[in-house]
């Protein structure tokens, strides 16, 4: 069992769980379905997976800033910003290099600002106030959202999910 010294530590566990398990719902998909998407009103899988990298900058981004705040620019400024040449992520192997990059890259930038500062309040998106470190929490299950959203993808193109290979032993 794996023995954390802080309470940061223990939600970067949580956050790099949920991001290799997005990385392995993504590789489960063959190149040829980056351009997949089950409806016109939906993603596609490179879409999503470059909204995944984006949306893990953008929450780094501001929870570690010293004057972070969700409510400081537009949502998709706030996108724009903090996810500079995502955008040039398009084959397969590039979005599963820059999902685990950019993941080592927030981690750092978490770090860096350290555990009193995560526990300090910012602005949230609907306005009102939160700590850092359950705001970070927010943004995990956002993760997971996206990532429940690759295993559909994967049973819509007649592929197992990568999670349920794992339970199962496939």
């Amino acid at each position: 069992m794996t023995k954390f010294t802080t309470l940061l530590d223990e939600a970067l566990e949580a956050w790099g769980f949920t991001r290799q398990g997005v990385i392995d719902e993504l590789r489960n998909l063959p190149e040829k379905s980056m351009e997949y998407r089950p409806s016109p009103e939906s993603r596609t899988v490179a879409e999503l997976a470059r909204h995944v990298v984006e949306s893990g900058l953008l929450m780094s981004g501001e929870l570690s800033r010293p004057e972070g705040d969700f409510r400081r620019k537009g949502y998709e400024a706030l996108l724009r910003e903090h996810g500079r040449g995502v955008a040039r992520l398009r084959t397969r192997r590039a979005l599963l290099e820059g999902l685990a990059r950019k993941h080592r890259d927030g981690e750092r930038a978490l770090r860096k600002a350290g555990e009193l500062h995560m526990l300090a309040s910012i602005r949230r998106f609907d306005g009102l106030r939160g700590t850092r470190l359950a705001w970070m929490q927010h943004g995990i299950a956002h993760e997971e959202y996206h990532r429940g959203q690759f295993a559909l993808y994967a049973r819509l193109l007649g592929r197992v999910p990568a999670l349920t290979q794992q339970i199962y032993g496939g």
